[in-house]
C-alpha cells in the first residue's frame, strides 16, 4: 500500500493580528500613563502659579487637597489663611523697626555738624539704616588711611553700633577716574581698602567682627553723573548699613495652625 503523504500545516497568515493587539493595548497603557501625569502636573503647575500670585497680592492662600472629581487636581482657594505669625514674630519687627529708628537718631546727633553740610547723608529703607560719608571727608585723594578727625568722628558712630546686635555692611565706592599706583592698581582695590579701614576701625572700636562685612564697588554703583566735578565728589563714598534683619532669630518661623 502506497504511504499517505503527510499533509503539509496549512501557513496561517492572520498571526500579525496577535501582535498587533498587543501593541495597540501598550500604546493605550501608554497614553493612559502620560495623560495621568500631564493631570498631577496640571495640579502642581496650578497651586504654583495660583501660589505666587497670593504672594505677590499679599493674600494668603489656602490649599484644600480634596480632588476635583472630574480633575483629579487639588483646589486653590484664595483669601482664605492658612498660616497663623507667631505673635513673637510680629513683636520682634516692632522691636527692630523702632530699634533702628533711635540708631539713626543718634548717628544724626553723632554725625550732626557734618550732616548738615551735606557731608553726610543718613536714611532708612527696606535694608536699614545707610549711613553715607563722601570720601573727602575720610581720606586723602587716591588713599585708604583714615584721617585722625574722621577716625574720631567713625568711633562716635562705633559707640553708637556696639549696644546692638544688627549685621553691618561697609561698602566703599569711587568714581570713574582710573589710579594705577602701586599699593592700588585699580579702584577696585582702593574701594575695596578704604572699606576695609572702616571695618578695621569699628572692630578696634568693640563691634562684634562677625557683625561686619567690607566690600568695595569701584565706580560700578554710582549715584551722580561722573560727567561734573561734583558728580564725581559724590560718588566718592563710603556707605555704611545697618541691616535690620536678624537671622540668628529663632522665633522668625511663622507657626501653623493646629490641625
Amino acid at each position: 500500500m502506497a504511504r499517505r503523504k503527510k499533509e503539509e500545516d496549512h501557513e496561517n497568515l492572520e498571526r500579525w493580528l496577535v501582535s498587533y493587539a498587543d501593541f495597540i493595548t501598550l500604546l493605550f497603557a501608554f497614553f493612559v500613563v502620560m495623560y495621568s501625569l500631564s493631570v498631577i502636573n496640571e495640579g502642581k503647575y496650578r497651586l504654583l502659579s495660583n501660589s505666587i500670585v497670593a504672594a505677590f497680592n499679599k493674600n494668603p492662600v489656602q490649599v484644600d487637597v480634596t480632588p476635583i472629581a472630574s480633575q483629579g487636581v487639588p483646589q486653590i482657594l484664595l483669601n482664605k489663611p492658612s498660616v497663623a505669625i507667631n505673635p513673637k514674630y510680629e513683636e520682634e519687627k516692632r522691636q527692630a523697626k523702632s530699634k533702628m529708628r533711635n540708631i539713626a537718631k543718634e548717628v544724626m546727633d553723632a554725625l550732626g555738624p557734618l550732616a548738615k553740610e551735606g557731608q553726610v547723608r543718613v536714611t532708612e529703607g527696606l535694608l536699614g539704616v545707610t549711613i553715607e560719608i563722601n570720601a573727602s571727608l575720610l581720606f586723602s585723594p587716591g588713599e585708604a588711611r583714615l584721617d585722625p578727625d574722621a577716625a574720631r568722628a567713625l568711633s562716635t558712630v562705633a559707640q553708637v553700633l556696639v549696644a546692638t546686635d544688627f549685621p553691618i555692611l561697609v561698602e566703599g565706592h569711587s568714581d570713574n577716574i582710573p589710579i594705577s599706583t602701586p599699593m592700588f592698581p585699580s579702584n577696585w582695590e582702593l574701594s575695596g581698602a578704604r572699606a576695609a579701614s572702616v571695618v578695621r576701625l569699628f572692630i578696634d572700636s568693640g563691634v562684634a567682627a562677625r557683625r561686619l562685612t567690607a566690600t568695595g564697588y569701584a565706580d560700578q554703583r554710582p549715584v551722580e553723573d561722573n560727567a561734573t566735578p561734583e558728580g564725581r565728589g559724590r560718588n566718592r563714598r563710603v556707605a555704611i548699613t545697618i541691616e535690620s534683619r536678624q537671622p540668628d532669630t529663632l522665633s522668625d518661623v511663622p507657626v501653623l495652625p493646629e490641625q
